[in-house]
């Protein structure tokens, strides 16, 4: 998503500025080329140089810079796929709103077509205030996209509603911008992910060794990509993405009964969650003290999703298998009526649960097969997403 993107990022005079350094390194890691503009009360927080040498391009700080090609920075900057403000201050938001370009960030905005976001960072009563609150409000009338801020202490050592979002909500705001009119926009795509829960007393419980990376990337690469997303998780240790709807949920029973209130309007359900196929068939009160025997647990079927979920929308599945890997997939895609299932073989150390990276198997209906290397999961979401826009297209053709 943003590779080859061309970003311009705005710092302002607020004691936040350094965490714009990790911004502009996860940005530049992600293959995007980042411009970064300082004002003058920036540069007083932070050394321009700090940020020259992460993005390694030159940082602009003087109002009346020339470009490269002789244009005027503010309006060769202007052409940004997106300017990103973060931090933002009170008295920069102030100027935004009055259209206020008297230093080179404020002219460069005003000069461009962009999408602009901005995340700002002040002490509470300042981001209280209602002039702070009316020029925010008039920043989002024309378009602008709003992260954070967040709770927290503050450099002034309370605690409030003004601090810095996180580099990760940042990052995932200026993607979802991005991908508005992707090849997914417009629609609703539930994704689950992780590994349900079934608890056998107020202590233990019955799981299994889904990370929910998988299902993330998913949910991830779908906001993208233009689309609506529901997210329903088990628990998991990531952090939550932002720029969808999440729904939070422990058991195999809980999952089914999320996803059939996110599927009653949606096009597309991606199943990547571990779902437990069976539980215990009661949860006691107390915990379970160690004895001298064995313990005998009497256990239930839970609800098969993919089967019981009703509905005109595509539905893909997953087959974590340890043998037969496309025969097991293939009988799974048939049993379960399903669209397409990606299968990956969880005996191989380098992927599936827990690791950062898949290697996968693509069927669909056709029996057509797709093999792909192993890829980070995120690049294993896309090409996911690729066959699910396919599906899409195609069904789309047929109801003309």
């Amino acid at each position: 998503m943003l590779k080859g993107k061309t970003i311009v990022l705005g710092i302002t005079g607020s004691i936040a500025a350094y965490k714009a350094v990790d911004v502009a390194s996860q940005l530049t890691q992600s293959g995007a080329k980042v411009d970064v503009i300082m004002t003058e009360a920036a540069t007083k927080f932070i050394a321009p140089l700090t940020f020259q040498t992460i993005t390694g391009r030159p940082v602009v700080t003087n109002m009346f810079t020339l470009s490269s090609e002789s244009e005027v920075e503010h309006i060769s900057l202007a052409t940004a796929d997106i300017i990103t403000i973060a931090p933002a201050t009170a008295n920069t938001i102030a100027k935004l709103a009055s259209g206020i370009a008297d230093d080179m960030l404020c002219a460069t905005v005003l000069a461009s077509k962009s999408p602009i976001l901005i995340a700002p960072a002040m002490n509470v009563n300042m981001f209280e205030n209602s002039i702070t609150q009316d020029n925010l409000s008039r920043l989002k009338s024309r378009g602008f996209t709003i992260v954070g801020p967040v709770s927290g202490r503050l450099a002034s050592g309370k605690k409030g509603l003004g601090r810095f979002a996180n580099a990760t909500d940042i990052i995932g705001s200026i993607c979802q911008v991005l991908g508005d009119n992707g090849d997914l926009d417009g629609k609703h795509i539930v994704v689950t992910a992780g590994g349900t829960q079934e608890p056998i007393d107020p202590v233990r419980c019955i799981t299994n060794r889904s990370s929910g990376k998988m299902g993330y990337a998913l949910a991830e690469a779908a906001r993208d990509r233009g689309a609506m997303v529901t997210l329903v998780t088990a628990p998991t240790s990531l952090t939550k993405p932002i720029g969808m709807e999440i729904v939070n949920i422990c058991t195999a029973r809980e999952m089914y009964q999320a996803v059939r209130v996110a599927t009653s309007q949606t096009d597309v359900l991606i199943m990547a969650a571990a779902v437990a196929d069976y539980c215990p068939l009661r949860e006691l009160d107390e915990k379970i003290k160690r004895e001298s025997t064995g313990l005998t647990l009497e256990m239930e079927r839970t609800p098969d999703i993919l089967v019981s979920i009703k509905g005109d929308f595509i539905k893909v599945g997953f087959a974590a298998e340890s043998n037969n890997l496309v025969e097991n997939a293939r009988q799974k895609l048939q049993q379960k009526d399903i669209d397409l299932i990606v299968a990956n073989d969880i005996t191989s150390s380098d992927s599936g649960f827990c690791a950062d990276d898949n290697r996968v198997t693509i069927i669909d209906r056709e029996d057509r097969i797709d093999n792909f290397p192993l890829l980070p999961k995120r690049e294993v979401a896309d090409k996911i997403l690729d066959r699910v826009a396919i599906l899409l297209a195609t069904k789309s053709k047929q109801q003309l």
